[in-house]
Parts: structure tokens; sequence; C-alpha cells
């Protein structure tokens, strides 16, 4: 939506609006705000909210939040009266120059250049999530709220209210939700997203995540975005897709043994990057043990049909054209990961490198013929930190700042006696 100042000073004024979220993330994907007054608005506008950055990177100095006026949204579970609205925000320096590891900006900026070369993009997201009960204090425990299995329904499936109410609150906060579902796991659940321009995509799985995690807490519940929370179930995945148009024409086509030459270099393009970038796909730890069970993929590969694979490129029945990556999960930076996995992608198209696309097609065996994705944080980081096509794609400060996470995780986990425990106070709350 496009609005101007002075529209939005009305709204605020009109629709008894008492507080303004300015929200950005973390390094890590996770969702920071500060809270203005709506006499503070005006000043935003103009000047920018000065905040601590320090939960940006360690060292950061004061930097300045900037709404973006079109990504104004009520909150529909704050009251209606004296209500709360959120704007996500970029981040500039105190002169008012862009700040260098603003990965929003990152973004835009790339998605900008993709224009000018001719291309558009539309992304969407699917993300899983349990739903656990809490204690006689309030606290999350680990049971989980139903015994339901795929695609359940009541009285098997008890997360379908809660399910419900987040999909209207996504749908009230204009975010766009297209389908949901009881997943394989016990109380596990999945809310598709329809496809949108990356940044508003991306913009969508930040918020996402609060949605949920509020709304499960209306209704008694705690819901944890954990890659691998229980370990003997299903893990929770983020699957991407993307549909990529060249002057007008999808480049991934109609039919699957027909694809344009440029969808093949642009797969080819993802698949020979994924190794160096997914430490920043899959940032934790615990993201490693949900590789190769159930559904989630272990090789470097891709398919049409087995949807156990890395890239799935589906067949477009009634759908817009289009490929779907199934490695990452809810913890990564979705402004980092979208900006990567598309710079993969035309990276193979400007190299017109097609082989790993055809070999993949042509190969039967998985075991023999594919590599494995990174087994560990360890594996995937050192992979990127020696990764130019990384260094190449992402700004020294936000390569740098997430460097220095990745090392203290790892460093962490190797110390921790109890590595479970570790993984279970480190991630089961926090995302």
């Amino acid at each position: 939506m496009s609005f101007s100042p002075k529209e939005i000073l009305k709204f605020v004024e009109e629709n008894d609006v008492k507080f303004i979220r300015l929200t950005f993330c973390d390094m890590f994907g996770n969702l920071k705000n500060v809270a203005i007054m709506p006499n503070e608005l005006p000043r935003a506008f103009e000047f920018g909210i000065p905040f601590d950055a320090s939960c940006i990177a360690e060292g950061c100095s004061d930097l300045l939040l900037v709404p973006d006026i079109s990504t104004l949204s009520v909150l529909p579970w704050r009251p209606k009266s004296g209500r709360v609205v959120r704007f996500f925000c970029s981040l500039k320096n105190t002169d008012g120059s862009d700040y260098i590891g603003d990965m929003r900006s990152e973004l835009t900026n790339y998605i900008n250049q993709l224009r000018l070369d001719g291309y558009s993009c539309e992304m969407g997201t699917k993300c899983e999530f349990y739903l656990f009960e809490l204690d006689e204090r309030g606290e999350p425990t680990k049971i989980p709220h139903d015994h339901g299995g795929y695609l359940d329904v009541a009285p098997l499936d008890k997360c379908e209210n809660a399910r419900r109410e987040i999909c209207l609150s996504l749908e009230e906060m204009g975010m766009s939700p297209k389908s949901s579902c009881h997943k394989h796991g016990p109380a596990q659940n999945e809310i598709e997203f329809r496809e949108s321009e990356p940044i508003t995509a991306a913009d969508n799985m930040v918020h996402y995540k609060t949605v949920v995690k509020s709304i499960a807490a209306q209704n008694g519940l705690f819901a944890s975005f954990m890659p691998k929370p229980l370990p003997n179930e299903h893990g929770s995945a983020l699957s991407i897709s993307i549909s990529l148009k060249k002057g007008g024409e999808n480049i991934f086509g109609t039919d699957i043994n027909a694809m344009p030459h440029e969808g093949k270099c642009f797969i080819s393009g993802v698949l020979s990057k994924i190794r160096e970038i997914t430490a920043f796909l899959n940032c934790t730890t615990n993201s490693y043990k949900r590789f190769g069970i159930g559904y989630a993929p272990k090789y470097v590969n891709w398919s049409a049909e087995n949807c156990a694979q890395l890239i799935r490129v589906p067949k477009p029945v009634g759908i817009t054209p289009r490929m779907e990556i199934r490695s990452a999960d809810a913890c990564c930076n979705p402004y980092i990961t979208f900006k990567l996995i598309l710079a993969a992608g035309i990276g193979g198209i400007q190299r017109n490198d097609s082989s790993l696309f055809e070999s993949a097609m042509h190969s039967a065996t998985a075991d023999s013929v594919f590599q494995p994705l990174p087994s560990t944080l360890e594996e995937a980081a050192a992979a990127a930190k020696t990764s130019d096509f990384v260094k190449q794609t992402l700004s020294p400060e936000i390569l740098s700042n997430i460097f220095a996470q990745l090392d203290k995780q790892i460093h962490d986990y190797e110390l921790a006696d109890d590595k479970d425990k570790f993984e279970e106070a480190s991630y089961f709350k926090f995302v």
C-alpha cells in the first residue's frame, strides 16, 4: 500500500492509535522493536528515531530507525481501544547515511538491480512450528498439544482453533496466508503464504513468528520454531518458493520436461552454492539434527516428484511455475537467505551453466552421486568462511557479525556437557 506521511498521521489520529512499533530484525531474523508515542511519528518520518544498536552487532553504536511507510499494519490481537500499529524500518547512521549492515536494505538494493536487468521475482514461504502445553506456572513444556498426524482433523487435531486464529490475524494484517494444516509431528503445524515481492515475503516471515507466538499464548499454548524440538519426531522446516520472470516470461516454464535453459541454469546455480550458504539458512547447531530425517533433505539434488529432496520443482498445474528450496528453517534471517538464494541462481544464469540440473535429472542413486549437505554447523560455517561467493554477496559488516555469532554457538556447544540441554536452553524458547 502507498501512503503519504500526512495520511498516516490522519489514520493514527482517527483510529485511536496510541503506540507505534518501529520494527527490525537482528542478524538471525529475530524481531526487535522500539515503541514510540503518536506525537513522535512526524520526527520518525523526517529524521528517524535513535536507538542503541548493540543488539544488532557487538560494538555497534547508535543507529536511526526510519519507518517504511508502505508497511503500516495494525496488530489485531491488541485492544481496539488504544490500538498498536507497526512499521518495518530501514537502519540509518546518525548522519542519515545508509547503515552498511542493514540486511533489509541490502535485499532491497539487490531486487532493484534485478529489475534493471529485466527480472521480476516473487517468493513465498511455508513454515512449520510445534504447539506445546504450558505447566501450572505458565512455563513451556515439551508436551505436544495433540497427537495428530499429517492432515488430520479434529478431534485428533487439537491445534485447528489456534491455527484458524493465526490465519485470521495474518489476513487482517494484510500478510496473505494461503493455507494451513496439521503436519506429520504431534501438534506440528504449517502455514503457507502466497508468493509476493521478496521484501514483503521477508517482512511477512519475520513478523509471522511473532503472530504465531502471540496467538498461541492467548490460547494457553507455547509455539516453538526450533528446528528439531523433539528428538524422535519430524523437524520443522522453512520451505521457500521462487517464481522468476525475465522479460515477462517465467524462466521455469510450464513443462518440467522442457524447462527453459535459463531455469535449468538458475537451479544449477543454487545447487552449486548451497553448501556455502547453508550456515545462513540453518544457523543453529540444532538445525543439522533435522537433515535426512523424515522428509528433510540430506543431499544436494532436485526432483519434480520426490518431496524429500533439497530442491523441488512442482509440476505447474494451476500454479505459477516455480522452484522450492526445502533445507532452510525458521531460525534464519530471511533477508539474508533470500538474497543468497537469488544471487546463487542468477550466478548460474550468468555462467550459462546447467550441468548440476542435468546430472541430477539423470542420476538415480543419491548416496553414490550427490554431495551431502553439511552435517554440522561447524562444517557449514567453515564452508561459508572460505566462499568467495558469500564474500561477494554480503557486506563485510554483516559477515563479521554473523561469523562471530556462529563461532560463539559452536564454541559453547562443544563445551557443553549435555548438548541436548544446551540446545533446549539456547533455542527452544527463543526461536
